[in-house]
């Protein structure tokens, strides 16, 4: 485990240890996408982990999905992240903006416009969703035309360059765990016949656009993206090509020198070799569920530059130090994992040291 406490090169920064804090939606912004008062806090409790990525923040209006998520469209927003990235940089550390555009995963009733969700295809998840009058289906989204899509990967480039201005370190761009980006892979939920749709490199081509503008805009070496190869959620199906639509993207991503690649595994360990061997550049790892005493296996086998960690995270803010001691850790509240105030958000305790 001695590993993970070694510095690491990352894009254009150097992080004190190799642990990410990974991308957790926490339900707790303002009704207009500013983060919440007490976001600054949150961030900053966990700032001795060696990267910090944020919450899933909309790059646009129709890219909200839930409630009470932020967004990073509007100089609110700015502002507001702005005190997030001083507060988190107060600490020493480094802090990357997840780019989330839900697609699909939205229902009006969660938006203040109130308008149907976008989705390369119009085809509902088929399941509900938790909105201020309780769950409900999430209706059929509309398609988007081939102009929107591309004003989308524009909406993406513009998010990230007012991230940079709200003082963030980089940007992350969400392609996994059902959302927009992903929406983009399956054919369970992209049915297009234009260059969006069909075959894998124009099933993937979305994601590599999206990657380039930003790397355009504010540079390859602040710009990373997250991939969960096969997952299932919400309806997501990349069928039997799925591995081969993650070797061909992977491979034009590299050509990019991007930051990082940030992978959520899904249990298929040949298709994890390979993308090993296809990215050349800092690989980020993120095994849900992955057992304490397995913590560091990747990084020692060299599998992985870095390891991201949730919910151990959210729960223990000193994660770093516990590791460091081997010291029990606090378990997280489901309960408060979404909405509410500071419970189950900023008042998880540090170890007390004797």
């Amino acid at each position: 485990m001695s590993k993970l406490f070694e510095t690491v090169r990352v894009g254009r920064y150097t992080l004190a240890n190799r642990l990410a804090m990974g991308p957790m939606t926490r339900s707790r912004a303002q009704f207009d996408g500013t983060p919440g008062e007490l976001a600054a806090e949150y961030y900053a409790q966990r700032a001795s982990m060696g990267l910090i990525v944020t919450e899933g923040t909309q790059p646009s209006e129709d890219g909200q999905g839930y409630m009470a998520t932020p967004g990073i469209h509007s100089d609110a927003h700015v502002a507001g992240w702005r005190k997030v990235a001083d507060a988190v940089h107060a600490k020493g550390g480094h802090l990357f903006m997840q780019l989330m555009h839900a697609g699909r995963m939205s229902h009006p009733d969660n938006t203040p416009h109130h308008r149907q969700g976008v989705a390369p295809s119009a085809i509902a998840p088929k399941t509900p969703m938790f909105t201020p009058s309780g769950m409900q289906d999430i209706p059929v989204p509309r398609a988007l035309s081939t102009a929107e899509v591309r004003q989308t990967v524009d909406d993406f480039r513009m998010a990230a360059r007012r991230a940079i201005q709200a003082g963030a370190d980089g940007v992350e761009i969400h392609g996994a765990n059902a959302y927009l980006v992903q929406q983009f892979f399956a054919p369970s939920a992209n049915t297009r016949d234009d260059e969006y749709g069909g075959s894998i490199y124009n099933r993937a081509r979305f994601a590599i656009e999206v990657a380039k503008a930003i790397a355009a805009e504010i540079g390859a070496d602040r710009t990373a993206i997250r991939l969960s190869p096969g997952t299932t959620l919400w309806g997501i199906d990349e069928g039997p090509e799925g591995p081969d639509l993650y070797r061909h993207l992977i491979a034009e991503l590299d050509k990019l020198g991007l930051a990082y690649l940030h992978i959520m595994d899904q249990g298929d360990q040949a298709l994890l070799a390979d993308i090993r061997k296809l990215w050349k550049g800092t690989l980020i790892l993120n095994r849900p569920g992955r057992p304490r005493e397995q913590i560091g296996a990747d990084v020692a086998s060299g599998l992985a530059e870095v390891e991201a960690y949730g919910q151990m995270v959210l729960a223990n803010p000193d994660f770093v130090a516990r590791l460091k001691a081997n010291a029990p850790v606090n378990e997280p509240d489901r309960n408060t994992y979404f909405g509410g105030s500071a419970a189950g958000y900023t008042d998880y305790p540090a170890m007390a040291w004797k």
